[in-house]
Protein backbone atom coordinates (compact mmCIF):
# COMPACT_ATOMS: atom_id res chain seq x y z
CA UNK A 1 0.00 0.00 0.00
CA UNK A 2 3.00 2.29 0.30
CA UNK A 3 3.57 4.88 2.98
CA UNK A 4 0.20 6.57 2.55
CA UNK A 5 -2.76 4.23 2.82
CA UNK A 6 -5.37 4.57 0.09
CA UNK A 7 -8.78 5.64 1.32
CA UNK A 8 -10.43 3.14 -1.04
CA UNK A 9 -9.36 -0.40 -1.92
CA UNK A 10 -10.94 -2.56 -4.58
CA UNK A 11 -12.70 -5.88 -4.19
CA UNK A 12 -10.10 -7.32 -6.59
CA UNK A 13 -7.22 -6.20 -4.37
CA UNK A 14 -8.80 -7.50 -1.17
CA UNK A 15 -9.72 -10.79 -2.82
CA UNK A 16 -6.09 -11.24 -3.77
CA UNK A 17 -5.00 -10.64 -0.17
CA UNK A 18 -7.57 -13.15 1.11
CA UNK A 19 -6.50 -15.78 -1.43
CA UNK A 20 -2.85 -15.36 -0.39
CA UNK A 21 -3.82 -15.83 3.28
CA UNK A 22 -2.53 -12.37 4.15
CA UNK A 23 -5.40 -11.49 6.47
CA UNK A 24 -3.90 -11.33 9.95
CA UNK A 25 -1.99 -8.97 12.25
CA UNK A 26 -0.93 -6.73 9.35
CA UNK A 27 -4.28 -6.75 7.54
CA UNK A 28 -7.54 -6.71 9.47
CA UNK A 29 -10.94 -6.75 7.75
CA UNK A 30 -13.90 -5.35 9.68
CA UNK A 31 -17.58 -5.78 8.82
CA UNK A 32 -19.11 -2.59 10.24
CA UNK A 33 -22.72 -3.22 9.17
CA UNK A 34 -25.31 -1.21 11.07
CA UNK A 35 -28.90 -0.43 10.14
CA UNK A 36 -31.75 1.80 11.20
CA UNK A 37 -34.65 -0.09 12.85
CA UNK A 38 -36.88 0.72 9.87
CA UNK A 39 -34.50 -1.22 7.61
CA UNK A 40 -35.37 -4.48 9.41
CA UNK A 41 -31.84 -5.86 9.24
CA UNK A 42 -29.41 -7.06 11.91
CA UNK A 43 -25.77 -6.59 10.97
CA UNK A 44 -24.39 -8.87 13.67
CA UNK A 45 -26.75 -11.74 12.81
CA UNK A 46 -26.01 -11.37 9.10
CA UNK A 47 -22.27 -11.41 9.84
CA UNK A 48 -22.69 -14.71 11.70
CA UNK A 49 -24.27 -16.17 8.56
CA UNK A 50 -22.06 -14.69 5.85
CA UNK A 51 -18.99 -12.44 5.71
CA UNK A 52 -15.66 -12.00 3.96
CA UNK A 53 -13.22 -14.71 5.10
CA UNK A 54 -11.04 -13.46 7.93
CA UNK A 55 -13.30 -10.53 8.81
CA UNK A 56 -14.37 -9.55 12.33
CA UNK A 57 -17.49 -7.63 13.30
CA UNK A 58 -17.19 -4.00 14.45
CA UNK A 59 -20.35 -2.95 16.30
CA UNK A 60 -20.73 0.83 16.36
CA UNK A 61 -23.34 0.48 19.09
CA UNK A 62 -20.77 -1.31 21.28
CA UNK A 63 -17.79 0.93 20.56
CA UNK A 64 -19.48 4.01 21.95
CA UNK A 65 -19.85 6.35 24.91
CA UNK A 66 -22.33 4.39 26.99
CA UNK A 67 -23.06 7.41 29.21
CA UNK A 68 -24.52 9.40 26.31
CA UNK A 69 -28.27 9.47 25.75
CA UNK A 70 -27.66 9.81 22.01
CA UNK A 71 -26.95 6.93 19.64
CA UNK A 72 -23.39 5.63 19.13
CA UNK A 73 -21.64 8.74 20.46
CA UNK A 74 -17.86 8.60 20.10
CA UNK A 75 -16.06 6.53 22.75
CA UNK A 76 -13.01 7.74 24.66
CA UNK A 77 -9.54 7.07 23.25
CA UNK A 78 -9.05 4.31 25.83
CA UNK A 79 -12.34 2.57 25.08
CA UNK A 80 -11.69 2.72 21.34
CA UNK A 81 -8.20 1.28 21.84
CA UNK A 82 -9.52 -1.58 23.98
CA UNK A 83 -12.30 -2.37 21.52
CA UNK A 84 -10.16 -2.52 18.38
CA UNK A 85 -7.30 -4.24 20.20
CA UNK A 86 -9.72 -7.03 21.07
CA UNK A 87 -10.40 -7.38 17.35
CA UNK A 88 -6.71 -7.96 16.73
CA UNK A 89 -6.02 -4.45 15.40
CA UNK A 90 -2.60 -3.08 16.34
CA UNK A 91 -0.86 0.13 15.39
CA UNK A 92 0.80 -1.81 12.58
CA UNK A 93 -2.45 -3.12 11.07
CA UNK A 94 -3.86 -1.95 7.78
CA UNK A 95 -7.61 -1.95 8.44
CA UNK A 96 -10.17 -2.47 5.66
CA UNK A 97 -13.77 -1.65 6.56
CA UNK A 98 -16.95 -2.57 4.71
CA UNK A 99 -20.66 -3.02 5.30
CA UNK A 100 -23.31 -5.23 3.74
CA UNK A 101 -25.83 -2.51 2.94
CA UNK A 102 -27.62 -2.31 -0.38
CA UNK A 103 -25.99 1.10 -0.91
CA UNK A 104 -22.44 -0.28 -1.16
CA UNK A 105 -21.47 2.00 1.73
CA UNK A 106 -23.63 3.00 4.67
CA UNK A 107 -21.97 2.66 8.08
CA UNK A 108 -18.41 1.82 7.03
CA UNK A 109 -17.40 5.45 6.48
CA UNK A 110 -18.14 6.14 10.17
CA UNK A 111 -15.59 3.52 11.26
CA UNK A 112 -13.09 4.71 8.62
CA UNK A 113 -13.38 8.20 10.12
CA UNK A 114 -13.14 6.89 13.71
CA UNK A 115 -9.82 5.17 13.05
CA UNK A 116 -8.40 8.32 11.49
CA UNK A 117 -9.83 10.45 14.30
CA UNK A 118 -8.01 8.33 16.87
CA UNK A 119 -4.70 8.61 15.05
CA UNK A 120 -4.71 5.49 12.84
CA UNK A 121 -4.60 6.60 9.19
CA UNK A 122 -3.87 3.06 7.91
CA UNK A 123 -7.53 2.43 7.15
CA UNK A 124 -9.41 1.93 3.89
CA UNK A 125 -12.99 1.52 2.75
CA UNK A 126 -13.77 -1.45 0.52
CA UNK A 127 -15.15 0.22 -2.59
CA UNK A 128 -18.59 -1.23 -3.32
CA UNK A 129 -18.75 -3.09 -0.02
CA UNK A 130 -20.00 -6.62 0.57
CA UNK A 131 -22.61 -6.07 -2.12
CA UNK A 132 -19.93 -5.97 -4.80
CA UNK A 133 -17.82 -8.67 -3.14
CA UNK A 134 -20.76 -11.05 -3.55
CA UNK A 135 -21.72 -9.74 -7.00
CA UNK A 136 -18.22 -10.47 -8.31
CA UNK A 137 -18.42 -14.03 -7.03
CA UNK A 138 -15.82 -13.94 -4.26
CA UNK A 139 -16.07 -16.46 -1.41
CA UNK A 140 -18.02 -15.83 1.78
CA UNK A 141 -18.09 -17.80 5.00
CA UNK A 142 -19.99 -18.24 8.25
CA UNK A 143 -16.84 -19.39 10.03
CA UNK A 144 -15.24 -17.03 12.51
CA UNK A 145 -12.08 -17.34 14.55
CA UNK A 146 -11.63 -14.46 16.96
CA UNK A 147 -8.22 -12.83 16.46
CA UNK A 148 -5.81 -12.79 19.37
CA UNK A 149 -6.21 -9.56 21.33
CA UNK A 150 -3.35 -7.11 20.91
CA UNK A 151 -2.42 -3.72 22.30
CA UNK A 152 -3.58 -0.74 20.29
CA UNK A 153 -2.18 2.59 21.38
CA UNK A 154 -4.34 5.45 20.11
CA UNK A 155 -2.67 8.51 18.71
CA UNK A 156 -3.65 12.01 19.73
CA UNK A 157 -7.35 12.38 19.05
CA UNK A 158 -8.01 15.05 16.43
CA UNK A 159 -10.60 16.89 18.52
CA UNK A 160 -10.98 19.64 15.91
CA UNK A 161 -12.59 17.01 13.66
CA UNK A 162 -15.55 16.67 16.03
CA UNK A 163 -18.18 19.39 16.39
CA UNK A 164 -20.48 19.74 19.39
CA UNK A 165 -23.97 21.17 19.65
CA UNK A 166 -22.45 24.43 20.93
CA UNK A 167 -20.06 24.59 17.96
CA UNK A 168 -22.96 24.14 15.55
CA UNK A 169 -25.13 26.69 17.36
CA UNK A 170 -22.40 29.33 17.36
CA UNK A 171 -21.64 28.65 13.69
CA UNK A 172 -25.13 29.79 12.62
CA UNK A 173 -24.00 33.37 13.10
CA UNK A 174 -20.20 32.96 12.92
CA UNK A 175 -20.21 30.93 9.68
CA UNK A 176 -16.75 29.54 10.46
CA UNK A 177 -17.44 26.35 8.52
CA UNK A 178 -19.90 24.94 5.98
CA UNK A 179 -22.47 22.43 7.20
CA UNK A 180 -23.33 19.55 4.85
CA UNK A 181 -26.33 17.39 5.75
CA UNK A 182 -26.39 14.01 4.01
CA UNK A 183 -29.93 12.94 4.91
CA UNK A 184 -32.40 12.56 2.01
CA UNK A 185 -33.85 15.82 0.65
CA UNK A 186 -37.30 15.10 2.09
CA UNK A 187 -36.05 14.81 5.66
CA UNK A 188 -33.76 17.82 5.17
CA UNK A 189 -36.65 19.95 3.91
CA UNK A 190 -38.94 18.70 6.67
CA UNK A 191 -41.51 17.04 4.40
CA UNK A 192 -40.64 13.37 5.08
CA UNK A 193 -40.54 11.76 8.54
CA UNK A 194 -37.45 11.00 10.58
CA UNK A 195 -36.80 7.35 11.49
CA UNK A 196 -36.62 8.13 15.22
CA UNK A 197 -39.78 8.48 17.25
CA UNK A 198 -40.33 11.98 18.62
CA UNK A 199 -37.89 13.61 16.20
CA UNK A 200 -39.30 15.91 13.52
CA UNK A 201 -37.51 16.47 10.19
CA UNK A 202 -35.85 19.71 9.11
CA UNK A 203 -32.32 21.06 9.08
CA UNK A 204 -29.82 23.35 10.75
CA UNK A 205 -30.16 26.90 9.35
CA UNK A 206 -27.60 27.59 6.63
CA UNK A 207 -26.76 23.93 5.96
CA UNK A 208 -26.58 22.36 2.49
CA UNK A 209 -28.01 18.98 1.50
CA UNK A 210 -25.90 16.31 -0.22
CA UNK A 211 -27.71 12.96 0.24
CA UNK A 212 -25.28 10.20 1.22
CA UNK A 213 -26.49 7.79 -1.45
CA UNK A 214 -25.50 10.26 -4.17
CA UNK A 215 -21.80 9.81 -3.37
CA UNK A 216 -21.99 6.35 -4.97
CA UNK A 217 -23.17 5.16 -8.36
CA UNK A 218 -25.92 2.65 -9.15
CA UNK A 219 -23.53 -0.24 -8.44
CA UNK A 220 -22.59 1.10 -5.01
CA UNK A 221 -19.15 2.26 -6.15
CA UNK A 222 -17.78 5.60 -4.99
CA UNK A 223 -18.03 8.29 -7.66
CA UNK A 224 -14.83 9.32 -9.39
CA UNK A 225 -12.95 12.32 -8.03
CA UNK A 226 -14.19 14.49 -10.90
CA UNK A 227 -17.79 13.40 -10.32
CA UNK A 228 -17.46 14.09 -6.61
CA UNK A 229 -16.05 17.55 -7.28
CA UNK A 230 -18.98 18.29 -9.59
CA UNK A 231 -21.39 17.11 -6.88
CA UNK A 232 -19.81 19.47 -4.34
CA UNK A 233 -19.90 22.34 -6.85
CA UNK A 234 -23.52 21.68 -7.77
CA UNK A 235 -24.39 21.62 -4.06
CA UNK A 236 -22.60 24.97 -3.57
CA UNK A 237 -20.07 23.51 -1.14
CA UNK A 238 -16.58 24.99 -1.43
CA UNK A 239 -13.89 22.33 -0.94
CA UNK A 240 -11.29 25.00 -0.26
CA UNK A 241 -13.10 25.93 2.96
CA UNK A 242 -13.72 23.94 6.13
CA UNK A 243 -16.81 21.76 6.10
CA UNK A 244 -18.70 19.65 8.62
CA UNK A 245 -20.81 16.60 7.87
CA UNK A 246 -24.06 15.88 9.67
CA UNK A 247 -26.88 13.35 9.27
CA UNK A 248 -29.37 11.66 11.60
CA UNK A 249 -27.00 10.39 14.28
CA UNK A 250 -23.43 10.81 13.01
CA UNK A 251 -23.02 7.70 10.84
CA UNK A 252 -23.59 8.56 7.18
CA UNK A 253 -22.40 12.13 7.81
CA UNK A 254 -18.94 10.60 7.43
CA UNK A 255 -19.62 10.02 3.71
CA UNK A 256 -18.96 13.68 3.05
CA UNK A 257 -15.67 13.44 4.97
CA UNK A 258 -14.50 10.56 2.79
CA UNK A 259 -15.67 12.30 -0.38
CA UNK A 260 -13.85 15.51 0.54
CA UNK A 261 -10.74 13.48 1.40
CA UNK A 262 -10.83 11.82 -2.03
CA UNK A 263 -11.07 15.29 -3.58
CA UNK A 264 -7.90 16.41 -1.80
CA UNK A 265 -9.61 18.15 1.11
CA UNK A 266 -8.80 16.04 4.19
CA UNK A 267 -9.79 17.04 7.70
CA UNK A 268 -13.51 17.68 7.27
CA UNK A 269 -15.39 17.56 10.57
CA UNK A 270 -18.42 15.63 11.80
CA UNK A 271 -21.22 16.81 14.07
CA UNK A 272 -21.30 13.72 16.26
CA UNK A 273 -24.77 14.30 17.71
CA UNK A 274 -26.19 15.29 14.32
CA UNK A 275 -29.92 15.93 13.78
CA UNK A 276 -31.03 13.71 16.67
CA UNK A 277 -29.18 15.90 19.15
CA UNK A 278 -29.89 19.15 17.31
CA UNK A 279 -33.65 18.62 17.29
CA UNK A 280 -33.55 17.68 20.99
CA UNK A 281 -31.60 20.76 22.10
CA UNK A 282 -32.13 23.57 19.59
CA UNK A 283 -34.75 26.32 20.05
CA UNK A 284 -37.64 26.33 17.53
CA UNK A 285 -36.13 29.19 15.52
CA UNK A 286 -33.12 26.98 14.78
CA UNK A 287 -35.24 24.18 13.28
CA UNK A 288 -35.50 25.05 9.60
CA UNK A 289 -38.38 23.25 7.88
CA UNK A 290 -40.90 23.55 5.06
CA UNK A 291 -43.38 21.32 6.92
CA UNK A 292 -46.92 22.58 7.33
CA UNK A 293 -47.67 20.08 10.10
CA UNK A 294 -45.91 17.57 12.33
CA UNK A 295 -45.50 13.88 11.59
Amino acid sequence: MGVQTQALVSVKWLSGMVKRNLVGPHLRILDTSWYLPMMNRDGKKEFAQSHIPGASFFDIDECTDRTSKFDHTLPSEEDFADYVGNLGVSNHSHVVVYDASDYGAFSCTRVWWMFRLFGHPQVSVLNGGFRNWVREGHPVTAEYTKPEAVRFKPGTMKRAWVKSFEDMRDNISAQDFQVVDVRPHGRFRGVEPEPREGVQPGHIPGSKCMPFDKFVDGDGMMLSTQELKRFFEKSQVDLSKLLCGTCGSGVTGCHVVLAAHLCGAPGACVYDGSWYEWFTKAPPEHIASEAKSKF
